[in-house]
């Protein structure tokens, strides 16, 4: 078992000096290391097909809407699930102070995402975006060592890897953000890029 996890959107408050309304967190679960590795070549074909090489990065912020149907359209052929919290940060519940604590923050979001996937997971390899906030990696570390085994091993190991040399991450990147996005302004061509892959969703949380 594989699982992917990236982020959208950042942990700040200061929404006059630029934090964003919502912050998401996406869990990507394979439970085929087989069907992972084909959904990976894949991924490498359309870079070849767009001419590009292969630590070119697939990132759903930065990508034109004919990149991101193109990539949708090849992961939607694989078999896969995905979880996900969206956090509205201007939400009356955050604005308690312990939610400024980044460590709170984290652990309530962990908590959220992996309650939700916890009875799934068996044996899994985690793995994470190493751009990610160092905050963000320490923190998901500590909470999956502590709280998700339990005398179970249902996570094997944690990685850190880069996103441009992993194409998996990608993929988790596409659904934090393609998640933020629709659950932020619900514009129909957010819900037509969610309705691609909605056959995917386990689990979307929003607080």
């Amino acid at each position: 078992m594989l699982i992917f996890i990236d982020e959208s959107g950042d942990t700040g408050f200061k929404f006059d000096k630029g934090s964003s309304r919502f912050f998401t967190v996406s869990l990507v679960l394979f439970e085929d290391k087989g069907e992972a590795h084909k959904c990976n070549l894949s991924i490498l074909a359309l870079k070849n097909k767009l001419g590009w090489n292969e630590s070119d990065e697939f990132h759903f912020k930065r990508n034109s809407d004919k990149i991101r149907a193109s990539f949708l359209k090849i992961i939607s052929k694989f078999d896969f699930s995905y979880y996900a919290v969206v956090i509205d940060k201007t939400s009356f519940k955050y604005k308690s102070e312990e939610f400024k604590d980044k460590k709170y923050f984290y652990n309530h979001i962990l908590k959220l995402l992996f309650d939700s996937a916890k009875d799934t997971l068996e044996k899994a390899e985690v793995f994470i975006d190493e751009v990610s906030t160092i905050d963000f990696k320490n923190q998901l570390s500590k909470y999956l060592r502590k709280n998700i085994n339990s005398g179970q091993k249902k996570i094997r190991k944690i990685k850190m890897q880069r996103s441009e040399s992993n194409n998996l991450l990608q993929l988790a990147d596409y659904i934090a953000g393609i998640i933020s996005r629709s659950v932020a302004n619900n514009k129909s061509k957010s819900d037509k890029y969610r309705s691609i892959i909605k056959a995917k969703e386990a689990c979307v949380e929003i607080e």
